[in-house]
């Protein structure tokens, strides 16, 4: 258990770190500097890479041979990418797919 003090110390880091990765970028990117290549490069491919990460993290436990046979987690695959492709808005595809997956654990299997 944590002392009075060090809760206070360790909400204070938090805090400190949080803001100092959101100001960082102004700072150093900041003025009418144009963002380097490598910046850019990087705001193309890593949104693709973490939602991949983020795919193969919420699978890494299926097991399609055994039990519902991974049906949930297809059904709300197929309810992401069809949310997406339709709508091509992010949030709404993963929040749509979140909804049947949690609604399909819950109520069906």
């Amino acid at each position: 258990m944590m002392t009075l003090p060090q809760q206070l110390v360790t909400i204070a880091l938090c805090a400190l770190a949080t803001l100092a990765t959101r100001f960082l970028p102004f700072l150093i990117f900041g003025g009418k500097k144009p963002t380097p290549r490598y910046i850019q490069y990087l705001g193309k491919v890593l949104p693709g890479a973490i939602f991949a990460m983020l795919v193969v993290y919420c699978l890494r436990n299926v097991t399609p041979l055994t039990g519902n046979h991974a049906l949930p987690e297809l059904i709300a695959i197929a309810v992401t990418v069809g949310l997406h492709l339709w709508k091509r808005q992010t949030l709404l595809s993963i929040a749509g797919g979140t909804v049947v997956y949690m609604l399909l654990v819950q109520l069906v299997f």
